[in-house]
């Protein structure tokens, strides 16, 4: 069980870093997007510092928290007898499914990434605070799903989490039109 324990521990470690690449990441597409839309000589030194530091988050913290997660978690579940008895249970089906899921999203920002790195704007800033919600989501049903271990009482932890995302992006919407407001 100690083995077993280790695995997890550093599974844990490594879907948290993984997680907070992937919250950091979005928040820089909104910077550079945003950066896009600045005055010279202040755009391109913004864009150049903000590639950097998305290179940096996305090779050194990111791809590799998320290759050491799914490494641990597969080692975990196809070389325990815990994990071989969780493969078996319709919850960890469920968790599997938004763990897919979050394969996706990781893949979609990688294409995200790669296109601000060649300057090609192609979302708005509206979009990536949306798209950011994505994996909070992600996040809310694999952990209501791993402490619950039931496959329908997650179902409540998700919900929550989308009325509870509905609600910031309803005061996004709102604290927006005052600045539009303000502005004129």
């Amino acid at each position: 069980m100690d083995y077993y324990n280790y695995l997890k521990s550093l599974h844990l470690i490594f879907v948290i870093t993984w997680f907070a690449g992937l919250f950091y990441i979005v928040r820089l597409f909104v910077y550079q997007i945003e950066a896009a839309d600045k005055p010279s000589p202040e755009k391109e030194i913004l864009q150049k510092q903000y590639k950097i530091m998305s290179y940096r988050l996305w090779y050194i913290i990111t791809w590799p928290s998320a290759v050491l997660a799914s490494i641990f978690a597969f080692w975990m579940l196809f070389f325990t007898d815990l994990g071989s008895a969780w493969l078996k249970m319709p919850w960890m089906h469920v968790k599997l499914g938004f763990v897919f899921v979050l394969y996706l999203y990781h893949l979609k920002c990688q294409q995200i990434f790669g296109q601000l790195q060649r300057d090609e704007v192609k979302y708005t800033t509206n979009f990536m605070r949306l798209w950011n919600e994505v994996a909070t989501i992600i996040l809310f049903a694999v952990v209501f799903l791993v402490i619950l271990k039931n496959a329908v009482n997650w179902v409540y932890g998700v919900v929550g989490i989308i009325l509870f995302s509905v609600s910031i992006m309803l005061g996004f919407k709102f604290y927006k039109r005052i600045r539009e407001r303000n502005k004129s």
